[in-house]
């Protein structure tokens, strides 16, 4: 449907216009002058002098204005979304942004980014596609045409670029494109804006990335389909209807000073059909990170939406199979409340891992009881390090206790929180949402506003982070009181620790994730309570481990392994502290 919807738009944009001499158009063609409208072809080269002139044109979702100097969209703006000075969202429209290629005339150079082309036309047809065309015209039969598609209730503008002389303007049938975008910055915290901000593209068939945190660059020397500058929910980019044959790319990042988050300076080779008329078809795009339109498009633009990269790319799996179906599900619940739907989403995934969380209980009430038992080891064996490693695993063996089955909950709740911080930070349905004390869900909440910057922590106080970090000091204090073995002294001051640590990561991130953090916290304190007074029986447990001691245990052959190294080392330490040995 995406490929057949793009066909029919370039068949109206009349992808090869005839001109002639004479300037008499066909009736099929775009009809690119107004009634009364003259003009005289000439030496192309002076279309570099003129006025220029904007047209603006509306569809449901944007407002575009396009420009004759260069005949080209110059800025859109996004209506259903605004920036950080409340008004709309603005991409392109800067001075630095530019769309041109470089034609050959009289021995030299021109680029079409410099040249005024005619006034706009603008047609409109019953369902509300919009078609805008410039041209220029020069001596004999050249000319020049750019046409625009935009339809009623889409982002993606289908545009072309119509030749005629082709032949003379390029060499070897190469176009050498240059487009120049810079990104606004539209969210508050541009600091981290930029930490979300990636050069992305479709090359070879596939789509990759790179990291804009600081300026790259990036020379992509194989079939490419498309190349954007992508935000943290907004992306411009550019894509042709066959392929870029080179593209080298250089994304700038300016000083922390200025306020713009990036500039993207491109410049790529299309390999234009011989002969004298030719068509180029491409597209544009100015438009939010949305998941579902940019899946619509079918052509690799849905990776766009971070939801898992790098090391990380596996748990964009988990998002887009669990993670956002349940989560747009809830949303609709709650009518579109997104704060109570994270709360809904966090107890969701709390059912779905709550039979390991009880077994994760179980193990720790089984240590906890076994603390009398290894206190009684550790004074009988004193500093005897190995001798004790080797009774503790043989009384964990014999009580029927998993020492690593506390840490199961734990471990699988690493992927599910690289998940959500993935999805916290690309969906764009958060943004703006209030909920609580919290002006922005996509950003982080602040209670006050520091006078100074505290290196590494900020200039604000986050609530919603002091409450992620008391809940989980509570459960690292609960942790501590079930651990067997407080010889190790930093374990004394690791419910300290982690919660401090926490403080200044979180301090910077989405309020989405510190309030799922703090809601996971809170029903972890609770499960604790209700499991261990409520449904653990420790004299069951008891009476269950002092029966299991009487039972002959099967060895496995990694235990039998373990003891048996473990007995070897016991050895070679006895010899060693033999009288008479050093």
């Amino acid at each position: 449907m995406a490929k057949k919807r793009y066909d029919d738009s370039i068949a109206a944009l009349n992808p090869k216009p005839k001109f002639d001499s004479s300037i008499k158009y066909k009736q099929d063609s775009v009809p690119f002058l107004n009634a009364g409208d003259t003009m005289v072809p000439g030496d192309l080269r002076s279309t570099v002098n003129g006025t220029e002139e904007l047209t603006i044109v509306d569809n449901d979702l944007m407002r575009l204005t396009f420009s004759n100097k260069g005949g080209w969209l110059k800025m859109v703006e996004l209506k259903n979304y605004k920036g950080p000075d409340s008004t709309l969202v603005k991409m392109g429209g800067t001075a630095s942004d530019e769309f041109g290629y470089e034609i050959n005339l009289g021995g030299g150079h021109q680029g079409t980014a410099k040249m005024f082309f005619n006034k706009a036309v603008v047609t409109k047809t019953p369902d509300g596609t919009q078609t805008l065309s410039y041209q220029v015209i020069g001596s004999g039969t050249q000319a020049i045409s750019h046409s625009f598609v935009i339809r009623k209730s889409d982002y993606m503008i289908d545009a072309n670029i119509g030749i005629t002389g082709a032949d003379q303007f390029f060499t070897q049938q190469a176009m050498n494109i240059g487009w120049r975008v810079k990104a606004r910055q539209q969210q508050t915290d541009m600091a981290y804006e930029r930490t979300q901000t990636k050069l992305v593209y479709r090359t070879d068939g596939s789509f990759d990335y790179n990291a804009a945190i600081q300026t790259i660059s990036e020379q992509l020397n194989k079939p490419t389909q498309w190349i954007g500058l992508k935000q943290q929910f907004f992306n411009s980019t550019l894509l042709t209807k066959g392929n870029f044959t080179t593209v080298k790319a250089d994304v700038i990042v300016p000083a922390d000073t200025v306020s713009e988050v990036a500039t993207l300076n491109t410049a790529a080779r299309i390999q234009v059909p011989a002969g004298s008329v030719v068509s180029v078809p491409m597209q544009i795009f100015y438009g939010p990170n949305e998941f579902k339109l940019l899946k619509s498009y079918d052509n690799d633009m849905i990776n766009i939406v971070d939801l898992g990269s790098g090391i990380t790319s596996f748990v964009k799996y988990i998002n887009r199979g669990i993670i956002m179906p349940v989560f747009n599900f809830l949303s609709g619940l709650v009518g579109g409340k997104l704060g109570w739907a994270i709360l809904l989403l966090t107890l969701f995934i709390r059912l779905i891992i709550a039979p390991l969380t009880y077994k994760s209980y179980l193990s720790g009430a089984k240590m906890k009881l076994l603390q009398p038992e290894l206190k009684a080891l550790k004074e009988k064996l004193g500093d005897n390090q190995q001798a004790y490693g080797m009774e503790q695993m043989k009384l964990f063996r014999q009580a029927g206790v998993n020492p690593l089955g506390g840490c199961i909950p734990a471990v699988l709740q690493i992927p599910i929180f690289f998940a959500l911080f993935a999805f916290f930070n690309s969906d764009i349905a958060l943004r703006g949402q209030h909920f609580l004390w919290a002006e922005d869900l996509s950003r982080y909440d602040s209670i006050a506003h520091l006078p100074f910057k505290i290196p590494g922590y900020g200039d604000h106080v986050s609530l919603f982070t002091i409450t992620a970090c008391l809940t989980s000091f509570f459960i690292s204090l609960y942790s501590m009181n079930s651990t067997p073995d407080q010889s190790n002294p930093m374990m004394k001051y690791l419910p300290y620790i982690f919660p401090f640590i926490m403080l200044f990561i979180f301090n910077k991130l989405p309020s989405a994730l510190t309030w799922y953090y703090t809601v996971s916290n809170i029903v972890t304190l609770g499960i604790q309570f209700v499991i261990n007074t409520y449904i653990i029986d420790h004299d069951k447990i008891l009476a269950k481990m002092a029966e299991a001691k009487t039972k002959p245990k099967t060895k496995s052959k990694w235990q039998e392994r373990m003891e048996a190294m473990q007995d070897t080392q016991k050895k070679v330490q006895e010899l060693k502290n033999k009288p008479g040995k050093k």
